[in-house]
């Protein structure tokens, strides 16, 4: 039986996860594993940053080995994924009950401070029926249904080899949550502030979608996006956002606080032909440079050879819209592509900046892509900085540009207005002052 864990480092990695399946199946004829990812679960590390993300992670951890008090085993597969191993012989339909179950019980969120955080999950499943057993290929099979859950139109879980799609009726609710949440004002922007690392001062914001949601208050929208990439209506979500960010940019200017927005843009968007007449709209509407805006791209969409893609990513630019790169590091970078696409931001994934005072490899990422910003002349920002160390390092790097729980969360417009206008404080004390100590 699991017991409950008072840290992640207590919970059986992959390596011993896995070492441990394979001795189960030795004395087993059947076994079935199911894979958990935390859907955007990077929501939470952009907001609170990786600590509060691991105490998140460790509350799930726990939760789930007391839902199921024992019939399966708990492990940590990576970062936001755990797999449950369940012992017998069971059929789909057993598998798709544990699913339901798991999704019903996180449905009571998690809190830190007035933040509410709903965990939903993308599951894969697989069965060892018995015969010879491969470990590597039955993990193998088990990661490939997780990759299908993840794809799955209207279904967050697969068992592989099983090509019928059960709707549990979950689907359906979120999309009426997703229009409810349209209708009644229930989403806002939330602005995390970019900061300059040499002044301290608030240079840029990034525009976070929240959901306030009439019961359980300021919640994660991951499963709303979800919703809504679904059923199609994440057009309808994305110029909602891409508005609220015009309306946004209104108040700074009318308050004097003189910065960039950033707006992520999702892929389908970025295909959508009405794209740019919409900015163009929004532009004549609200008075409204588009220049005073940027979009930021995933790195994959940003190295798309698609020629609509670069079609839109030229108008743009032509129009005075930023593009920045968000996540650069985190795939696999095409350097020729980025070295031809007119960029004006490269955001370096949070992952290289977590831990970079323990691994120089790290650091020598970072200094990789200042050097290949300098020669682009566009600016490098370091996200998920979380330390005054980390601060000194990317100072001494050059990187002129941060962003992360350090120096604030997402936090809404009028909070973020007040921000604006104050030094920067961390524990009680500016940070300029902490800095100098």
């Amino acid at each position: 039986m699991n017991r409950l864990h008072q840290s992640l480092t207590t919970i059986p990695n992959r390596f011993a996860f896995i070492d441990s399946i394979e001795k189960e199946a030795k004395k087993q004829p059947y076994l079935s594993l199911m894979l958990i990812d935390v859907v955007r679960f990077s929501d939470v590390t952009t907001s609170f940053g990786m600590a509060i993300g691991d105490q998140f992670l460790l509350e799930i951890a726990n939760r789930v080995i007391l839902l199921f008090k024992g019939r399966a085993r708990l492990g940590r597969i990576s970062g936001d994924v755990f797999g449950l191993v369940f012992d017998g012989k069971h059929s789909r339909s057993f598998l798709n009950q544990q699913f339901e179950r798991l999704v019903e019980h996180f449905k009571t969120p998690m809190y830190h401070e007035s933040h509410a955080f709903i965990a939903d999950f993308n599951v894969g499943a697989v069965s060892m029926t018995h015969g010879d057993f491969d470990i590597t290929r039955f993990v193998a099979r088990a990661e490939a249904a997780l990759k299908q859950a993840k794809e799955n139109q209207y279904e967050n879980f697969h068992v592989l080899d099983m090509n019928d799609k059960a709707n549990t009726g979950r689907s359906l609710a979120l999309k009426a949550d997703l229009q409810r949440a349209l209708s009644n004002s229930e989403l806002a922007l939330y602005l995390q502030p970019k900061v300059n690392l040499r002044t301290l001062e608030i240079c840029g914001a990034e525009c976070l979608l929240r959901w306030h949601h009439p019961i359980d208050g300021v919640l994660f929208p991951g499963p709303l996006i979800e919703a809504a990439e679904s059923y199609n209506m994440i057009n309808e979500l994305a110029y909602w956002t891409l508005n609220q960010a015009f309306i946004c940019m209104a108040k700074l200017m009318a308050e004097g606080i003189d910065i960039k927005l950033s707006v992520n843009i999702s892929p389908t968007q970025l295909y959508d032909n009405k794209l740019v007449p919409a900015l163009e709209q929004l532009q004549k509407d609200f008075g409204i440079p588009l220049s005073k805006f940027e979009l930021e791209l995933t790195e994959d969409m940003a190295l798309s050879n698609s020629l609509m893609v670069k079609k839109q990513l030229a108008q743009l630019h032509i129009l005075g819209v930023s593009i920045s790169v968000d996540d650069f590091g985190k795939g696999y970078s095409n350097l020729a592509y980025i070295r031809d696409l007119a960029l004006q931001g490269l955001k370096i994934d949070k992952t290289f900046v977590m831990e970079l005072e323990k691994e120089p490899v790290n650091k020598a990422i970072i200094q990789a892509a200042q050097i290949i910003g300098d020669a682009k002349a566009c600016e490098v920002i370091a996200e998920g900085v979380e330390t005054v160390q980390q601060l000194h390092i990317l100072r001494d790097l050059n990187i002129t540009v941060g962003q992360g729980f350090l120096f604030s969360p997402a936090i809404p417009l009028n909070d973020f207005i007040g921000l604006a206008r104050e030094e920067i404080m961390i524990g009680g004390s500016p940070l300029r002052q902490v800095l100098n100590n």
